[in-house]
């Protein structure tokens, strides 16, 4: 999920801090710290506050809350799921919390989702204190739980996936290998030939370094990468997402062809994807169509 360079460090006691930058980032006030402890990996905390509801941080970093996840989760799953004409096999890499899953099962055609975690407290903590982002999706019996590095099941896998949502924590630590280039390539040979990948890659302000790198390998890997943005208010703003294909283009569709969709497969509980958000994600301010070029 987030990304960024510099370390975290919170204010204050009670004051839960993300840094973009060492000149600049977010603050939360914790209202009540409800579990925290050092898994296998990483600390893992959930805490309660006013304005985000329940949040989840990992290793000090905002990962998802109650209050602003489908801003996340609705762009990383839709764009390429609206895009695909009938998605029924996805595989999600990290996103134990379950948000990821929760958008993918929205879709009619969906029979079968795979969320390989390498955490498994991360899939305890969501069940413990999260279903009003997974709202009951990880227990769904089309979901399937893998409790394993994300990496080697891509690797070691054979299985043909319609869209593959790399849902990831900061590159770093455990995820340091799903950033890289073969990773990317295992990816690419686990879609079908209109499938997509989705992931998330960093804030066109903060990072603009990381985006050039990320997207340079995404498009040694996939033959058409197609850079998006969105809004992400946990996260500071302005955060930038891309679509992988082969084939699959999500700026082949209008607004109202997504319109459509959207009727179609009956997604009556999006909050923020519609025919004109979807489009307005594919259009990138000149600064940034620098950066992406």
């Amino acid at each position: 999920m987030m990304s960024h360079d510099a370390p975290p460090r919170d204010l204050a006691p009670g004051i839960l801090t993300e840094y973009m930058t060492d000149e600049w980032g977010v603050f939360v006030r914790s209202t009540a710290r409800l579990e925290a402890f050092r898994s296998q990996y990483q600390d893992v905390e959930v805490h309660d506050s006013d304005a985000f509801g329940k949040l989840f941080r990992l290793d000090g970093h905002f990962m998802t809350s109650e209050k602003d996840e489908f801003f996340y989760h609705e762009n990383l799953v839709h764009v390429a799921a609206l895009a695909h004409p009938h998605p029924a096999r996805a595989l999600i890499v990290g996103g134990g919390d379950g948000g990821s899953a929760e958008e993918l099962l929205k879709h009619p055609s969906m029979s079968e989702v795979t969320i390989a975690e390498i955490d498994g407290s991360v899939v305890d903590i969501s069940r413990r204190h999260l279903h009003a982002v997974h709202h009951g999706a990880l227990d769904d019996p089309r979901v399937t739980v893998r409790i394993e590095d994300g990496f080697r099941f891509v690797a070691q896998s054979r299985e043909q996936y319609d869209l593959i949502v790399l849902d990831l924590t900061d590159p770093g630590g455990p995820s340091t290998a799903l950033y890289t280039a073969d990773f990317y390539d295992a990816c690419a040979a686990r879609l079908t030939p209109d499938g997509a990948m989705t992931m998330h890659i960093a804030s066109p302000i903060a990072h603009a370094a990381r985006i050039r790198e990320a997207l340079a390998k995404l498009r040694n890997a996939f033959a058409r990468v197609t850079p998006y943005l969105t809004s992400v208010p946990l996260y500071g703003g302005l955060w930038m997402m891309a679509c992988c294909s082969r084939t699959l283009d999500p700026r082949e569709h209008s607004a109202a062809a997504i319109e459509a969709r959207i009727l179609e497969r009956k997604l009556g509980r999006l909050q923020y994807i519609n025919g004109d958000t979807y489009r307005a994600a594919l259009a990138l301010p000149n600064f940034v169509r620098a950066l992406v070029a």
